[in-house]
């Protein structure tokens, strides 16, 4: 029970890293409020799961891409809950295109909700753990950002920019007791990644020291360990868990 009593918010919760990370906190005594875009059909599932394992779980929605309305459902939670203990910037999106066919309003919502939800949630809940002077924000990131790929300008951007704001805002808030780290996937098995056509899986995959996709759960348990007190000297730095594929 690594997180027992504490309490933490994880975006992008419905599906994929995100449900996975939700359900490991769950599993390690947190209450977890998770974040996404429209109720989702994993609510149920998520709510007896955390009965099961005697916390709770509670959905929140908003549209990660628009600062006002992320912004107030991000208050509203943080006011109910009393303040978080964890925050987990995970909401993501792709939407792939060689950069010289790539439309703006592509850039746009890619960054919007990749790299500028972090933002705006990392303020609203950093300023509450400044106040307590305890923390751990953990953004997810890619081994995209750190080495890009080509039809993807829009996203490596994004997750590139995470790992600034990951090591600057650590910098900020380190002396009130707030950690701020990065994940850094490679190429995990997901609802994305499975969308992704074979040859260019195949390419991937030779590509990986481990030889094999990773799972959610390789993910999440990093998650766990970045917010627990086992990583309590850990501060701007980027886990990478991608089977040696960002070496």
């Amino acid at each position: 029970m690594l997180l027992k009593g504490k309490k933490a918010l994880v975006t992008g919760s419905s599906r994929g890293i995100g449900k996975e990370i939700v359900c490991r906190f769950l599993e390690e005594g947190a209450e977890v409020w998770g974040l996404c875009s429209k109720p989702s059909a994993a609510r149920e599932e998520l709510e007896k799961f955390a009965g099961e394992k005697g916390s709770a779980f509670h959905e929140i929605c908003a549209d990660a891409g628009n600062a006002e309305e992320l912004s107030s459902v991000i208050k509203d939670a943080l006011e109910k809950s009393g303040g978080f203990d964890v925050l987990v910037n995970n909401a993501g999106i792709t939407r792939d295109g060689l950069s010289f066919r790539m439309k703006k309003e592509d850039w746009d919502s890619v960054l919007a909700v990749n790299l500028t939800s972090a933002f705006i949630v990392s303020q609203i809940v950093s300023s509450d753990m400044v106040k307590k002077r305890s923390g751990s924000i953990i953004n997810m990131s890619s081994v995209v950002g750190l080495h890009g790929q080509a039809g993807q300008v829009n996203y490596a951007a994004s997750k590139a920019g995470l790992i600034g704001l990951t090591k600057s805002l650590a910098k900020e808030v380190g002396g009130r007791g707030i950690r701020v780290n990065a994940i850094a996937p490679g190429f995990i098995d997901t609802d994305m990644t499975r969308a992704v056509n074979e040859d260019a899986r195949n390419e991937w995959l030779k590509g990986i020291p481990l030889k094999r996709a990773g799972n959610p759960v390789d993910i999440a348990n990093g998650a766990v360990f970045l917010a627990s007190d086992m990583s309590s000297y850990i501060t701007a730095q980027v886990l990478g868990i991608d089977g040696g594929l960002g070496a």
